[in-house]
């Protein structure tokens, strides 16, 4: 069984069925019994045209769903549009769905969870473990975001920015049990890069493999957070650095630059530099003010603060920081970080216990905890 074949023909079969005038709920539902019926036919009998086979299949599941439900009678009416024998046309509505699952109506947590499993293929099981859920709660998660964007058509507009933001969401999640969010984020955002020819879209996909080249590097054998500065930078996967660069090569030279464009180029000048002592931060202190203009974003102008720190020197940097809310995630690390290379142990020791209890992870927790106890040590001796 071709489980790799049966994934990718998914969008576009629940695809074609939507567009055949199916709700979303239902298509899905029916192409997943189609799936189902797949596996248990065609290892003995693998048709020759998959696709068409799996679009014949779910609209006669979606087909019989509806004869069986009093309140959708109506759609017998759609009886004689069932598709003819024969190769199905090659078009993709993958792209569509991207739109339709990031429909501005759903929450981010919702539309995730839904890209996941339309675009994805993941099962409901695959997603809740990956979000450490129950699998009830998430398929209560699902279906609530299928009944919102039943009644959308795939003529409305759709918007690139909201999809970005989703697939973004997605590769943040990162790694958790049988499921990599990081590598299936990717996968999506290649998808995407493929049905559509954008710029941030090319900063997005990126931005994710220069990131995603570091993870090996990310965590010391005890699980314990290891700073960019300290990684080995042997372990970083150079093919994805160079692919990663090339892609955001060409997307810069079309002149249109987004923040994920702006955030890959400062993703690619630490992927650049041999050691950490040959960061070029003057350029990367550059591409944030670039960064803060196109997003004024609090969290940009805070991560430019330790930017401009390496570049002019602690005291800039706690000048740069100074302008910012305290309450700010991660303020009290960035402070802490500059007050130790100012010199000043006994606020970095307290801010960095500050920082620890504020944490969003126990990773995180536990590596400012032991700044915060390597300063005390060093204070004490």
């Amino acid at each position: 069984m071709n489980e790799a074949l049966l994934r990718s023909l998914t969008p576009s079969v629940l695809g074609i069925l939507v567009r055949r005038g199916a709700d979303f709920a239902a298509a899905e539902d029916a192409v997943q019994d189609a799936l189902v019926e797949a596996v248990r036919v065609w290892p003995a009998d693998q048709p020759r045209d998959p696709k068409g086979w799996l679009v014949t299949v779910a609209w006669r599941k979606f087909l019989d769903a509806t004869r069986a439900d009093a309140a959708r009678r109506r759609r017998e009416d759609l009886v004689d549009e069932q598709p003819a024998p024969g190769p199905t046309p090659s078009a993709d509505d993958t792209l569509q769905l991207y739109f339709l699952c990031a429909h501005p109506s759903l929450t981010p947590s919702s539309a995730v969870a839904l890209t996941l499993r339309a675009v994805g293929g993941l099962t409901t099981r695959q997603i809740a473990q990956a979000y450490l859920v129950p699998e009830a709660t998430m398929a209560q998660r699902i279906s609530r975001a299928k009944r919102t964007v039943s009644g959308v058509r795939f003529d409305q507009p759709g918007d690139v920015a909201t999809v970005l933001r989703v697939l973004y969401l997605v590769f943040n999640e990162g790694y958790s049990g049988d499921v990599d969010l990081a590598a299936e984020a990717i996968r999506l955002t290649r998808q995407l890069a493929a049905a559509i020819d954008h710029p941030e879209v090319a900063g997005l996909l990126a931005l994710m493999l220069l990131h995603h080249a570091r993870r090996a590097a990310r965590t010391a054998p005890d699980g314990g957070l290891v700073p960019l500065a300290e990684q080995d930078r042997g372990r970083w996967d150079t093919e994805s650095i160079a692919e990663g660069v090339e892609i955001l090569q060409a997307a810069l030279a079309r002149d249109r630059l987004g923040e994920f464009q702006a955030q890959a180029a400062i993703a690619a000048l630490h992927a650049d530099a041999p050691t950490a002592e040959e960061t070029d931060w003057v350029q990367i202190v550059e591409w944030y003010d670039e960064l803060a203009l196109l997003t004024d974003s609090p969290v940009v102008r805070l991560n430019r603060a330790v930017a401009v720190g390496e570049a002019d020197g602690p005291r800039a940097g706690l000048a740069a920081l100074a302008a910012l809310d305290e309450s700010l995630p991660r303020h009290a690390a960035v402070a802490a970080y500059l007050h130790e290379r100012d010199g000043d142990l006994a606020t970095a020791a307290r801010l960095y216990a500050e920082a620890a209890q504020k944490a969003p992870n126990l990773a995180e927790r536990d590596h400012l905890t032991r700044q915060a106890a390597r300063l005390n040590a060093r204070r004490w001796r």
